[in-house]
């Protein structure tokens, strides 16, 4: 895998989701994220984009996954660990119901959620994050270092 490193004292980055995949990853549920391309592993910010796949609200393993839970939007609402990243053997059955076939599956543990959604922008792909919005998610995680 020909994955880049993080540049000098970078230890986490912000990776934008659309709801309501983003939610379903705070749940536990969805313990990869598919991406086009491999990720280098450390922490993310997990950002629920402003835009909703309402597509995916209709679909039963999603729908029972995020049921009563609100889908924050716009906002950074969690962090995990991101610890590796694969893709799928031709003709294997997929790692979770949650895989796309083909995609680069990212690996994601020690998933928190945050007490209150921080309002953010995000962006496609891997991004770096402000400090002030690294300092308030570690008002709500002050455990969390590199």
């Amino acid at each position: 895998m020909n994955v880049a490193p993080l540049p000098e004292g970078d230890w986490i980055r912000g990776i934008s989701i659309k709801q309501p995949w983003t939610t379903a990853i705070l749940t536990g549920a969805k313990t990869i994220e598919n991406r086009p391309r491999p990720w280098a592993p450390g922490w993310l910010l997990l950002h629920a984009s402003v835009q909703i796949d309402r597509r995916a609200l209709r679909l039963p393993m999603v729908a029972r996954t995020i049921r009563g839970r609100e889908l924050p939007t716009g906002a950074v609402i969690g962090v995990a660990r991101l610890t590796g990243c694969h893709q799928d053997p031709d003709g294997a059955p997929p790692c979770t119901e949650f895989a796309q076939p083909g995609a680069w599956h990212l690996e994601l543990v020690d998933v928190q959620a945050l007490a209150l959604p921080i309002p953010a922008r995000g962006q496609l792909g891997p991004w770096r994050p402000a400090e002030d919005l690294v300092d308030q998610v570690l008002q709500q995680l002050p455990h969390l270092r590199p």
